[in-house]
């Protein structure tokens, strides 16, 4: 793996971008991906994390507004930026030099009137915009290591109050996160228990999607046909997201169930 610049060192211990075989990849405080984009195909989801947070458009097919805390090198911006073109998105970044990452090695578009960029801390954002999002997606990590600022209580509830009533929180983590169970229950809490779970193609990220004001319960024959759809315009696996949602979630007759998953 050739290093092709470190970047700086501030918030976290460095930023770096990497490359090797065709993937440009973005690296923070250490070896652990956290993003990544394949040269010949850079608007594409590389890593299946990704994909799997974008199975949001289940539940919210056209959201007015998108906030992301956490920009990474970009990839869920672009891609949300560029295929929802009704959608604002609406980036918050901690660090300055992520941001300069994105932009400088992985084609972070411009702003404009649909898309911005907001230095500064999530944990503090969240709380001081109630109301004014449809889909809140959460990727905070360093090194592969959750930011903790971003799982506290207080934001779980600041995070359910700044969607609108049938709004999605979508949250990143490790599937082997040792406090995952002690984050879903702060969750479930804000949003009333209204949470659904989807293990990611790889197995190594576990996506919880929370529902503000929103369903107790999916047609799941809804689903598939919205799926069938977002596949078409989107190229991304939704079919396999539904299966993967029946799998992680209790369903009865004919419904996904939205609410506490099956141990």
């Amino acid at each position: 793996m050739k290093a092709l610049r470190r970047l700086a060192k501030k918030r976290v211990a460095s930023v770096e971008v990497s490359e090797a075989k065709g993937v440009r990849t973005l690296h923070l405080g250490g070896h652990a991906i956290q993003s990544a984009m394949r040269l010949a195909d850079p608007d594409a989801l590389e890593l299946d994390y990704t994909q799997a947070m974008m199975a949001f458009a289940l539940f919210a097919p056209s959201p007015r507004e998108v906030v992301m805390i956490g920009l990474g090198a970009g990839s869920l911006a672009k891609f949300v930026h560029r295929r929802f073109p009704g959608t604002r998105v609406v980036a918050v970044e901690i660090s300055a030099q992520v941001v300069a990452a994105a932009r400088s090695f992985f084609g972070l578009p411009p702003e404009d009137e649909r898309f911005a960029v907001v230095i500064g801390d999530g944990a503090r954002y969240v709380p001081d915009h109630p109301g004014s999002a449809d889909v809140l997606l959460v990727d905070g990590y360093e090194d592969g290591r959750v930011v903790t600022s971003l799982c506290t209580q207080g934001f779980y509830d600041a995070a359910a109050a700044m969607l609108r009533p049938g709004g999605v929180m979508v949250a990143n983590f490790m599937a082997d996160e040792p406090r995952f169970g002690t984050y879903l229950a702060r969750i479930e809490r804000a949003f009333d228990g209204r949470v659904l779970l989807l293990a990611a193609a790889d197995a190594v990220n576990m996506i919880v999607f929370a529902i503000r004001d929103g369903r107790s319960r999916y047609a799941i024959d809804g689903l598939r046909d919205r799926a069938r759809a977002l596949q078409r315009r989107l190229g991304l696996p939704y079919g396999d997201f539904v299966r993967g949602l029946l799998d992680a979630n209790a369903r009865t007759a004919g419904s996904l169930r939205c609410g506490r998953p099956v141990p």
